[in-house]
């Protein structure tokens, strides 16, 4: 049997993406984002625990985030989990970094939530391969979502549901 990396986080950034393009000319994003949880301890006190994630996206996608994406962006990721080495310059020992390679980055969240510090629901447009929880999503090619309205061409779509109702074109969608 064959092994899975997959890597799906929801979060929001920490910074503006950091853009550059390679020697052999390649735009490349690395995206700092924050996923938090919450519980309550065994006296009843609320503790809330933050983990940053290092999110590297490649291509037409790092283009998209430079130009959509901002601090305090909600974001669903969804790639591999990768481990690169290095050398640290100033003692010459050998570093690893573990980090995400997106395959797909989907914006949850309008500008306007994100200033106002609020999430949820938001809209999206985007060519490709889509998905996410919620909101309004208009994309060519396939998708998919939790909840929200969609509308595409392509596969699968719909409203509600995950992937569920009637894509254009007449084609039916699956549906959770």
């Amino acid at each position: 049997m064959g092994s899975v990396n997959k890597a799906i986080i929801v979060g929001n950034l920490g910074a503006d993406p950091d853009v550059r393009t390679t020697q052999s000319g390649q735009i490349v994003a690395t995206l700092s984002i924050a996923t938090s949880e919450s519980w309550n301890d065994n006296d009843g006190n609320r503790q809330e625990k933050t983990e940053w994630h290092r999110v590297v996206v490649w291509g037409k996608q790092a283009e998209s985030c430079q130009r959509f994406l901002s601090k305090g962006r909600k974001v669903y990721v969804e790639g591999k989990l990768q481990t690169r080495k290095w050398q640290d310059k100033e003692s010459g020992q050998d570093r690893y970094s573990t980090e995400i390679v997106a395959r797909n980055v989907t914006f949850l969240d309008s500008a306007k939530d994100s200033q106002q510090g609020g999430g949820g629901q938001g809209q999206q447009q985007q060519q490709g391969q889509g998905g996410g929880w919620g909101g309004q999503q208009q994309q060519q090619g396939q998708g998919g979502g939790w909840g929200g309205q969609q509308q595409q061409q392509g596969q699968g779509g719909g409203q509600g549901g995950w992937g569920g109702g009637q894509g254009q074109g007449g084609q039916q969608g699956g549906g959770w």
